[in-house]
């Protein structure tokens, strides 16, 4: 039993240490999802699911010794939510120019109202990507936590995993659903998720390093 309570809570560190950050973006798309917005609240839900389990099945095969993407292009991954971001600041940048235009009737058939958030994220497979994106670290931790608790212990903390994930899908709606959040949403929304995706997406890829790797190839 001690040995059980144990696994779980070194299952609920390791989750809670390796996704705070995920707080944030499943904040920013459920602002999205109440905004009216795509993704819906069960993609994004799926789509947290489907990363974390992406990211948990890839650390398992590297703790059997096999390697899927190499340590060193792992930060190649941040270019999704990169890509995301800078899409959804071109498309704030559209409503903008077609609201200066042609008057706030253009804004709304272009598909924003006030200060709505922009859809960045278009789906459960977006929203999966920029998990995993997000997530590349993570395999760093999984990895040798794998290779060391055995199989028994793995299950459980996959399990542990899998009640966290709600947990976390939780907190963001409720966070994206605080009046004072909401409040701040409609004055900056046309910005706020695209600009957390760049910037999520311009951390990953400079902590990594691998755009250094990749101006040497160049």
């Amino acid at each position: 039993m001690d040995g059980l309570v144990a696994t779980l809570g070194t299952a609920c560190a390791v989750f809670a240490g390796t996704n705070v950050d995920d707080i944030i973006i499943l904040t920013v798309l459920f602002l999205s999802a109440r905004a009216g917005r795509e993704p819906r609240a069960r993609q994004i839900v799926a789509g947290q699911y489907a990363g974390i389990a992406v990211l948990v099945a890839v650390s398992a095969i590297a703790a059997l010794g096999l390697t899927v993407i190499p340590d060193r292009w792992v930060g190649l991954l941040g270019l999704v939510p990169l890509a995301l971001g800078i899409r959804g600041l071109i498309s704030a940048l559209r409503t903008r120019h077609r609201d200066r235009n042609g008057g706030r009737g253009a804004g709304r058939e272009g598909g924003q109202e006030g200060g709505a958030p922009v859809a960045v994220a278009g789906g459960a497979f977006s929203v999966a990507g920029v998990t995993i994106a997000n997530g590349a670290d993570n395999l760093s931790v999984y990895t040798p936590m794998f290779r060391t608790i055995g199989l028994t212990a793995s299950l459980v903390t996959i399990a542990a995993f899998a009640v966290l994930i709600a947990v976390w899908c939780a907190a963001g709606y409720w966070l994206g659903s605080h009046k004072k959040i909401i409040a701040f949403v409609e004055r900056f929304g046309h910005w706020l998720v695209p600009l957390v995706f760049v910037a999520i997406g311009a951390v990953i890829v400079l902590e990594s390093g691998v755009a250094g790797r990749l101006v040497d190839l160049l």
